[in-house]
């Protein structure tokens, strides 16, 4: 079963720290989102390996877009 994570607020994407094909568990930090003039770190919703990651660094997002998807 496949699990989106989502953008918690708009903002840029500041730094992604995986690749498609990475195994993840829950809890890690897969990237970080700038908002607010403040780092907020996204974490994996579980374990499993990164499937598609639909960002780039920089980019701007806005809110329940979603960034990255597990398998």
């Amino acid at each position: 079963m496949s699990e989106e994570i989502t953008a918690p607020m708009a903002g840029n994407i500041w730094k992604i720290h995986v690749k498609v094909g990475d195994q993840v568990a829950y809890e890690d930090e897969v990237m970080v989102l700038e908002a607010l003039k403040m780092e907020n770190p996204i974490y994996a919703p579980a374990d499993g390996t990164v499937s598609d990651i639909k960002v780039a660094e920089n980019d701007a997002v806005e809110a329940n877009q979603v960034l990255m998807i597990i398998d």
